[in-house]
């Protein structure tokens, strides 16, 4: 990517394309009116012709692609880059953590485990511990549980 400085500012831009244009018709062609007004701006005859293309191609007057348009392609360029390194970063990241669930889960169903059958028919591992069930803390109106959030009492 070249990083260029711009050593003119818009206006003076401007004003040279217009001189172009206008003092077309005092010189024998439009290369010798560039000529005569780069030397009076002091910048380069080829600097001021480019400035002249990309004036008529923003005009119409010119096939090309204009510089609203060039500028509107690269932000999408530099947006699609953007999301193509957080597509990237995204997918590394649900790889490592994929990989990680499968080491934990084989490390708590690995061979060395025991295992126990309850009377239901089901297994479960002998090395895995059961909370005890938590309270609600639902209430309603008046400051009274309902009767399926207490427990011992009926509830669950």
């Amino acid at each position: 990517m070249r990083k260029t400085t711009n050593k003119y500012s818009p206006e003076v831009r401007e004003r040279a394309v217009r001189m172009v244009a206008d003092n077309a018709g005092q010189h024998e062609s439009r290369w010798s009116a560039i000529l005569s007004i780069s030397s009076k701006i002091g910048c380069a005859p080829q600097t001021l012709n480019e400035w002249v293309k990309k004036a008529e191609v923003d005009r119409g007057d010119r096939a090309g692609i204009t510089t609203e348009m060039a500028e509107k392609m690269k932000a999408l360029e530099r947006e699609n880059r953007e999301l193509k390194q957080a597509n990237e970063i995204l997918r590394k990241a649900s790889a490592y953590f994929a990989q990680a669930e499968l080491d934990r889960r084989s490390r708590t169903l690995s061979p060395s485990s025991k295992s126990t059958v309850t009377p239901s028919g089901s297994s479960r591992s002998a090395n895995t511990c059961r909370l005890p069930r938590r309270r609600s803390t639902i209430t309603w109106p008046g400051g009274r549980t309902p009767t399926f959030c207490r427990i011992g009492r009926g509830g669950i």
